[in-house]
């Protein structure tokens, strides 16, 4: 009998992706798993072409021979007859498909039994820093928590006198089998928590745990160009783990304080600096200041308020190329001179009246901004 088409078997079009064949295979194979159908003997036949269908589909060059030449590209001699599926039984590759997604390992294939290995928790510090350290980079140290043997148990977590016994749930194994349907799970046992050991004295220091709760100084290497929020990691730095497993990690949180000058963008800072009026219709140098110290700067005449300048390379460094640095922003905002003598109002006055008399050519926004606005005085 003629062979199936198999992209029928499968119910998925020529041009499915893998994905879509996948989908359709473990579907199709819970539907016609012969465990689920003890009562229809045609299941196991319809379970093993699903089975020959994603073997050939899934494979890229089988599939592309298929498509090509059909069954015989993929099929040169014949194998029919069940064949295809490898030595043992014939479904432990469909088992292992479907369920190694699902639980993590290979179905059908027994794990290794004995305690069970979980790795530590780990641990957040927060911290906040200047930014001129955040700029430059800083070596601190941290008081963190961390857990070192018990001095009266010596890590087994018994009382004196008493040992730790196998777990009476698990035997040792710290799992147990949960049965579920035609499914067979192992869990963590509820006895023991995977230790596969049964605590009846717990030493009365550490609580049974084998270990007790201290305090350590860490030093924390902080990075030049850090961001507000960034994490640095420290590595096996957290919670030991159970059973052998690995220490968690230790997150260094880095906050950085507002700043009395200036405001970070990225890499840039900007500042506000107050102009005199003389300064900014004169123009000249001026000192602005920097986080490595105060710099000079030009500015032209007749600055106006709100402008803004850019000092390059005055910024903050990024914090994955120390050789990348931004820029300053310079905002200048006119001072207006206040307490003023009778003298300084009257020169004032008369820098007024000279200003008007010269026409507009000395305030060019206040003539562009009149005309827009003067309909309304109409």
């Amino acid at each position: 009998m003629a062979k199936k088409d198999f992209y029928e078997t499968l119910d998925v079009a020529r041009n499915a992706t893998d994905e879509e064949i996948k989908k359709s295979y473990r579907k199709l194979a819970m539907k016609y798993h012969p465990d689920r159908n003890q009562d229809n003997p045609s299941a196991e036949e319809k379970f093993k072409e699903v089975k020959e269908a994603y073997e050939m589909l899934s494979d890229p060059e089988k599939r592309a021979a298929y498509d090509q030449y059909g069954h015989a590209g993929v099929d040169p001699n014949g194998m029919g007859g069940g064949g295809g599926f490898g030595g043992g039984h014939p479904f432990g590759d469909a088992f292992g498909d479907i369920f190694g997604d699902i639980f993590g390992g290979r179905g059908g294939q027994q794990q290794r039994g004995g305690p069970q290995v979980y790795r530590g928790s780990d641990l957040r510090y927060t911290m906040e820093i200047s930014l001129e350290d955040a700029a430059k980079g800083k070596v601190t140290q941290i008081r963190v928590p961390s857990w070192d043997e018990c001095d009266v148990c010596h890590g087994s977590g018994a009382e004196a006198g008493s040992t730790p016994e196998t777990c009476p749930t698990c035997h040792g194994q710290g799992q147990v089998r949960m049965s579920q349907g035609f499914f067979s799970v192992q869990q963590t046992c509820p006895t023991c928590h995977g230790t596969g050991k049964h605590i009846s004295k717990p030493c009365k220091p550490c609580g049974g745990a084998g270990k007790v709760k201290s305090n350590k100084t860490l030093e924390v290497n902080i990075p030049a160009g850090i961001e507000d929020g960034m994490r640095i990691r420290n590595a096996g730095k957290g919670e030991p783990g159970v059973n052998g497993g690995p220490s968690g990690d230790l997150f260094v949180e880095v906050h950085i304080k507002a700043h009395g000058v200036f405001e970070r963008e990225g890499t840039d800072l900007h500042c506000t600096v107050p102009l005199s009026f003389t300064k900014a219709a004169l123009g000249g140098e001026i000192e602005v200041p920097t986080l490595h110290g105060g710099a000079h700067m030009t500015l032209p005449e007749g600055t106006q308020t709100g402008q803004q300048f850019r000092l390059r390379g005055k910024g903050m460094p990024h914090v994955r190329s120390a050789s990348t640095v931004g820029d300053l922003y310079v905002h200048v905002v006119l001072e207006t001179p206040v307490k003023l003598t009778a003298e300084q109002k009257d020169m004032l006055q008369k820098l007024d009246e000279s200003l008007k008399a010269n026409g507009d050519k000395h305030s060019p926004q206040n003539k562009s901004w009149f005309d827009k606005v003067k309909s309304f005085f109409d």
